[in-house]
């Protein structure tokens, strides 16, 4: 059984800022409802059946419309639906049904405080947050404006004095000009989140695809001479052998030797590939990661150990970075290594695992355990508690210092610093 919340845990941060900002949207009209048609029923006594029924009925039309043009909007905002036009007219003539409503009951209504107070509510709160839901659903800022206005002309009692009428359009000019400019705001927000996004996966496929490139091109350079010098020393030999010449012979011979040199140099370059220095894979994984906005940071030594302990290291940095990218939603990512008696720890922690997010189990730690298991080496891995991921990797090295009498080595250990400072 998951533990509460952890329907939340599990969504990405642009769908988390979606749910917020459309849980504070369907939070409007219940605001709506609670401040302007709690007066109203809390003064049905005084204001009468017939009339509370009215205004309880048109407050609670209004904000259920509020609730689903929110809501269409929202989606049509998202690309997940068409414009919701019929709905957003729908929404603008009922508030200025209920305003013009409000209006002719302060003006001709029964007379009272209490029917004052009740209508005043209406007044200055529903054209406000029907305005503020409008706006979800144009397009330009003219029309925002346009609405703020016409919300504040259709509730001005010109009725009541001149001191009230100015203040109640200054109320409603500026709570519906707020409430739609932060709608606008608001979606704006949640649209450049998911850019973000959207521009942090591009640059993580950039760095993988900048990766493959170089590979590639360090191939084309190695074989590309070789395999045109093949070539053309094979075509030599077919004529030499049409011709029964015997040079023939030495140009095959010349052949093979090139094919058995290009297979050396490919394996050099895989093998430089596969066993690449620990400071230049700890320099990969944080720019990876920086692009893809997780703050990553290294403790401890990472020069001056063994070529063996470097590359197991390295493929075990390879594969942490490319679990932490993929799985859970992490904000931050540390790498430790600790040069003991005898043997090398690397650590990497991170955040954003949910529960039961991972046990690490996964084929990629798979592959590492038999790899580390070859050197004699060890890995363990899964969720630590709190959401976060722990794989902890030991590899026997010799220790560089004497160990000191509590197992660790001499030297200092290295102050906490990006990896970036390291050179590679």
């Amino acid at each position: 059984m998951s533990r509460p919340g952890g329907w939340w845990g599990r969504k990405s941060t642009p769908a988390k800022f979606e749910t917020y900002t459309r849980w504070s949207f369907h939070s409007f009209p219940l605001i709506e409802f609670v401040a302007v048609g709690g007066p109203v029923l809390g003064r049905a006594g005084k204001i009468g059946p017939g009339l509370t029924a009215l205004l309880v009925f048109l407050v609670t039309l209004h904000c259920v419309l509020c609730a689903v043009s929110a809501s269409h909007s929202l989606d049509w905002l998202r690309g997940q639906r068409e414009q919701p036009r019929r709905l957003v007219w729908a929404l603008g003539g009922l508030t200025a049904v209920v305003a013009g409503s409000a209006v002719a009951i302060a003006e001709h209504g029964p007379a009272g405080r209490d029917v004052d107070e009740a209508v005043a509510g209406i007044l200055l709160i529903a054209p406000a947050f029907g305005a503020g839901i409008v706006a979800l659903g144009v397009r330009n800022r003219l029309r925002v404006l346009a609405l703020a206005a016409g919300a504040t002309l259709g509730s001005l009692p010109f009725g009541m004095p001149a001191p009230a009428t100015l203040t109640v359009a200054a109320v409603v000019l500026f709570g519906g000009g707020f409430v739609a400019f932060t709608s606008v705001f608001s979606v704006r927000l949640l649209n450049a989140v998911y850019e973000l996004d959207e521009a942090r996966e591009t640059r993580t496929r950039l760095a993988v695809a900048e990766e493959r490139l170089r590979f590639g091109r360090d191939l084309h350079d190695v074989m590309g001479r070789n395999l045109a010098v093949i070539a053309l020393k094979s075509e030599l030999a077919v004529q030499l052998a049409q011709r029964e010449r015997p040079e023939a012979v030495a140009q095959m011979v010349e052949v093979q030797r090139l094919a058995h040199e290009a297979q050396r140099e490919v394996r050099e370059v895989v093998r430089g590939y596969r066993e690449a220095d620990l400071s230049s894979e700890l320099a990969g994984a944080k720019g990876v990661l920086d692009a893809a906005g997780i703050d990553c940071t290294v403790t401890g030594p990472t020069t001056g150990l063994p070529a063996q302990v470097q590359s197991a290291l390295g493929w075990v940095v390879r594969e942490a970075a490319t679990n932490v990218l993929r799985h859970g939603n992490a904000r931050w990512c540390a790498v430790g290594i600790r040069v003991l008696k005898g043997r090398t720890v690397l650590t990497v922690e991170n955040d954003g695992v949910p529960e039961n997010g991972g046990s690490g189990q996964g084929s990629g730690l798979v592959g590492l355990r038999e790899r580390l298991a070859e050197i004699g080496g060890a890995l363990r891995a899964g969720p630590a508690g709190d959401g976060r991921f722990l794989l902890t990797a030991e590899v026997p090295s010799p220790s560089p210092s004497g160990p000191s009498p509590s197992g660790e080595s001499t030297a200092s250990p290295a102050p906490r610093t990006n990896v970036s400072e390291v050179t590679p």
